[in-house]
């Protein structure tokens, strides 16, 4: 039972950790719901690429070759990533940007993995899937804005923790679910806050931490950087990129890393200089097969000249639940259904941050009057 102070306290607590986060929590709700379903929109916008229809049997090009198409494009930028679908191994995409260094200015190249014929130039940094994905995920200001958003994921955790312990006590005058409907306005909202609240409590509770796990993303990969590759790296410590016409072969480097991880599948690859690689290595982050592998990279560093493995590091706890965090936000590793629960849960949630502000206007507006009577 809480004292009279208590009480006050935790709706103190809970009041100002929700105000200060339901307006960026709303626009997260909103941003987040056609995020959920990018897959789709995408196919029914017309902007995934599909693979021709081919033999299957048709052998795979030097990735060597897929590369040079793609930068034939933009001779005058550099690859910066290469990366494969999910699913199936008929594409490539290419990213190529004006220097190694992290930028926002990049262009993507899909490559018919088996013809490395370009299939198309997709576009980036455009679009209202772009703006959706920006204002979800930095509110356009890089990885100040990202901080800025794990702060109101953890205010929210902080709110949802607090009207926990509100609610008990509120329980005990009233049956589970109740809404009384016979009184004024205000208790209504009040009730029906509290019903929907408590319906998505466990999910606001995962959404919200994961959420907050992916804006330290940039400094949890900036962390393994310092912590464990700089002294797997240590013997080119000091040393130049290499450069491009020193580079060995790619398809070796791919055949390398593939035999280092076998039963592994690729998800991307990072080339010197990047910030996934080193200045010396091109890095291949394999996956797993299963649904809970396939969620993990595994890190193969090759010497870009030799093509020689040097290290394959096992993946730090940190990154491991960062990358794990990811599904569970977003509800993208269960298909369709899951999605589409998702979505509902997210319908929901705005519809008690909404009525959280809705009854925060009526409690000022009644202290008005009071203070006017």
């Amino acid at each position: 039972m809480l004292s009279p102070a208590a009480l006050r306290y935790w709706s103190w607590t809970h009041r100002w950790s929700s105000l200060v986060c339901t307006l960026f929590m709303l626009l997260l709700c909103l941003t987040g719901l056609p995020l959920i379903f990018h897959e789709e929109i995408g196919h029914w916008l017309g902007t995934e690429v599909q693979a021709p229809a081919l033999p299957a049997d048709t052998p795979q090009a030097s990735l060597d070759q897929v590369l040079a198409a793609a930068q034939a494009r933009h001779p005058e930028r550099v690859v910066q990533f290469a990366s494969r679908p999910e699913e199936g191994d008929a594409l490539w995409f290419v990213t190529l940007t004006p220097t190694p260094d992290p930028t926002q200015d990049f262009k993507s190249i899909a490559v018919d993995a088996r013809t490395a014929t370009v299939l198309s130039q997709r576009p980036v940094g455009e679009g209202f899937m772009h703006v959706m994905l920006r204002l979800h995920v930095d509110l356009f200001a890089g990885l100040a804005g990202k901080l800025f958003l794990g702060c109101m994921g953890l205010l929210l955790l902080v709110a949802i923790v607090t009207g926990i312990v509100l609610y008990a006590p509120f329980m005990r005058r009233l049956h589970f679910g109740q809404v009384r409907r016979e009184r004024s306005a205000r208790l209504k909202w009040l009730d029906l806050h509290n019903l929907l609240g408590s319906v998505t409590l466990v999910w606001a509770l995962v959404v919200a931490a994961t959420g907050m796990i992916n804006t330290w993303a940039d400094l949890l990969i900036r962390y393994w950087q310092h912590d464990q590759l700089s002294a797997l790296l240590e013997p080119w410590a000091g040393q130049a990129m290499v450069p491009v016409a020193e580079r060995g072969s790619l398809q070796q480097s791919l055949e390398a890393a593939q035999a280092q991880a076998p039963g592994m599948r690729l998800s991307f690859i990072a080339f010197p200089g990047t910030a996934f690689s080193s200045p010396q290595h091109n890095t291949f982050f394999m996956r797993g097969n299963t649904p809970l592998r396939s969620r993990l990279w595994q890190p193969v560093l090759v010497d870009a000249r030799s093509a020689r493995i040097t290290a394959a590091p096992a993946l730090p706890w940190y990154l491991a639940a960062l990358l794990l965090s990811q599904p569970l936000h977003f509800g993208d590793y269960g298909g369709l259904p899951l999605k589409v629960l998702w979505a509902l849960l997210d319908g929901v949630t705005i519809g008690v941050l909404g009525s959280g502000l809705y009854l925060w206007l009526c409690r000022r507006a009644q202290a008005r009057r009071e203070g006017s009577a």
